[in-house]
C-alpha cells in the first residue's frame, strides 16, 4: 500500500482481455497480469499520476483509487 495512494480492485470483475489492456495503459506500471488476473504492484502505487487512464476502460466499480491524503476516491466508470 502506498503512503499517498491506495488502489483496490476486484479482479473477478475484470475479464482477462481487459486486465491486459489495463496493465498496458498505466504509464507508471502499477498493474500487472498474474495467473490470469489483474493485480496491483503495491511498491508502485505512490507513482500514480492520477491520469485516470485506467478508470474508463475498467468495468464500473472494479477499480478504486483512494487518495489517502484527502479521502477522495476515484472509481472505475466502465
Amino acid at each position: 500500500m502506498g503512503e499517498f495512494i491506495e488502489i483496490t480492485l476486484d479482479a473477478d470483475l475484470i475479464p482477462l482481455e481487459a486486465a491486459r489492456r489495463l496493465a498496458g495503459l498505466c504509464p507508471v506500471d502499477i498493474f500487472a497480469v498474474e495467473a490470469g488476473h489483474l493485480v496491483v504492484r503495491p511498491a508502485n502505487e505512490d507513482e500514480c499520476t492520477l491520469c485516470e487512464l485506467c478508470l474508463a476502460p475498467a468495468p464500473a466499480g472494479s477499480l478504486v483509487i483512494h487518495k489517502r491524503y484527502s479521502g477522495e476516491n476515484l472509481v472505475a466508470r466502465g
